[in-house]
């Protein structure tokens, strides 16, 4: 699989003072580490689901996000894991999620899958409505892009 290490989130969360929804990942993969941002694994369907969702092509997915006043980071700060998989993260530290929440107008938390959904109801206490969502990963491969956007179609209700 890959080798064991104690990683660092390598980037800053997309978000400012009109955001109103957080979209959480539990942490980046490898080849979202090396491009330096959220989802780029060119098999995660994350930025598909979104097209579908708002029906434009992203070209800037961080200036996507801020003019559609969607926040994005993970719930990991600090973790120790094997290459990308999210079954063998260890050593959690959390994000100060609560404080990009203050410094912002989120008012609704998904997260995209089972383990960030798990972490975060674990380590994170907010007076926040907080949603899962199935993750847009191709080890969920069980679910078809159709079915994804059926389920994120709730973010829109949400903003």
């Amino acid at each position: 699989m890959g080798e064991i290490k104690h990683i660092i989130h390598p980037f800053e969360p997309v978000y400012d003072a009109s955001s109103k929804v957080l979209i959480l990942g539990s942490f980046p993969s490898v080849v979202s580490r090396e491009k330096n941002f959220y989802y780029m694994n060119a098999n995660n369907r994350f930025w598909k689901v979104m097209e579908a969702l708002f029906q434009e092509e992203i070209h800037d997915k961080k200036q996507f996000c801020l003019d559609h006043h969607i926040a994005l980071w993970d719930v990991i700060y600090s973790c120790t894991i094997e290459g990308s998989s999210d079954s063998s993260i260890q050593n959690v530290q959390v994000n100060d999620i609560p404080l990009l929440c203050q410094n912002s107008n989120i008012h609704a938390i998904f997260l995209t899958g089972k383990k960030a959904f798990q972490l975060y109801e674990k380590y994170i206490d907010l007076d926040v409505e907080h949603i899962y969502l199935p993750s847009t990963s191709s080890a969920n491969a069980k679910m078809h892009l159709d079915q994804l956007v059926e389920s994120y179609k709730v973010i829109l209700e949400k903003l």
